[in-house]
């Protein structure tokens, strides 16, 4: 049997094999960010399908974070209720999951607030004050503590992606003098205050893991070189697993390329190239590495060659939430072609494959 399909820990979490269902921003939670029932369905059919590790899509930590309409929250005690129901849901068909704790920054819909004032197409923000930082970092603490109330198996720092966290680690949104801007130290000194606020509230025992960015893709802004120092000091303060993806605020496409490998077997993992460089100060925490992974064969060859432990994957779950199941049986690769149709709903419905 491959090692894909053998049970792997991750700190004191055993999960039944290597595939993680990345953080996907299921929608749509009702006006006050609480979750529905297609969602709780929706996650039990990814645990039934098999998936060894799921990540809920990402959870405003204070209300003033939330990123988009039908964003799930877990900054109030009334989000609990629904969101226990949804990991029961999990665990009832033997599946693990995570909480993805998340405040949008420049980019919330309530109040674009970052390490820094930003001027976007059409919008603009303001930088958030020295006290508005430590009631943030309060914030993830306590969406920490709601998540254990809920039964969550573990939480899952989000410090991609262009939102707030990663915002303060990129020197292109990050022009701070104080200690929360300037140097890599100081620039990643909030999700340091953030790790250290969230293992407080989970206990030692409780996974607590890192979604970061290996390249913001901008330029002038957070690159493999900050990726790797971050990394490494992460690891040192005790995180146990990092998911390496890619994307900041300010993101250009045609600067993606620099994050590919130039092995032939790793081609499709977009962001493969900078994961060996990460991989390098990370040993021995678990490493997933997420982004354009479709083909079994591209699959076994990133954990088998030792490149990342996880396979993490979104939109093949979307169209196929039982893809586990079908890559055990024998099925080639994920049927996803990675032709982006599930996006067209966003912000409007549950993202679904259009070609279905």
């Amino acid at each position: 049997m491959s090692e894909l399909f053998r049970p792997f820990r991750i700190g004191t979490m055993e999960i039944r094999n290597r595939f993680m269902r990345s953080a996907t921003t299921s929608a749509w939670s009702d006006e006050r960010g609480v979750v529905r029932d297609e969602i709780i369905d929706l996650y039990g059919r990814l645990a039934e399908g098999g998936v060894g590790l799921i990540v809920k899509g990402h959870l405003y930590v204070a209300d003033t974070g939330k990123a988009h309409r039908g964003m799930a929250g877990i900054s109030g005690d009334y989000h609990v209720p629904r969101l226990r129901e949804l990991t029961e849901a999990v665990h009832e068909r033997e599946g693990k999951i995570v909480a993805q704790l998340n405040h949008a920054g420049l980019n919330s819909m309530v109040d674009r607030a970052g390490p820094s004032e930003y001027v976007g197409e059409g919008w603009s923000g303001r930088a958030l004050t020295f006290d508005e930082i430590g009631g943030i970092v309060d914030a993830f603490g306590d969406a920490a503590d709601r998540a254990m109330e809920a039964g969550f198996d573990g939480v899952q720092i989000h410090g991609a992606h262009g939102y707030l966290i990663s915002q303060f680690l990129s020197r292109l949104t990050n022009r701070r003098t104080d200690e929360y801007g300037g140097s890599p130290e100081r620039r990643m000194r909030l999700l340091e205050e953030v790790y250290d606020e969230v293992r407080s509230s989970v206990g030692g025992c409780v996974p607590v893991m890192l979604k970061m960015n290996c390249d913001d893709f901008t330029p002038g802004g957070f690159t493999v070189e900050d990726s790797v120092k971050v990394a490494r000091a992460i690891c040192e303060r005790g995180i146990d697993s990092i998911e390496v993806s890619g994307g900041g605020l300010g993101r250009r496409k045609e600067l993606r390329s620099r994050a590919r490998s130039e092995a032939p077997v790793l081609a499709e993992a977009s962001f493969a190239g900078h994961a060996a460089k990460i991989r390098e100060v990370t040993r021995p925490r678990p490493l997933a590495l997420v982004d354009g992974i479709r083909s079994l064969s591209c699959m076994k060859a990133i954990v088998e060659s030792g490149l990342a432990d996880l396979i993490s994957m979104s939109r093949p779950f979307i169209r196929e939430p039982d893809l586990v199941l079908k890559l055990r049986a024998g099925q080639e690769g994920a049927s996803c072609i990675t032709c982006d149709s599930c996006r067209q709903f966003f912000g409007s419905e549950m993202m679904r494959c259009a070609l279905v």
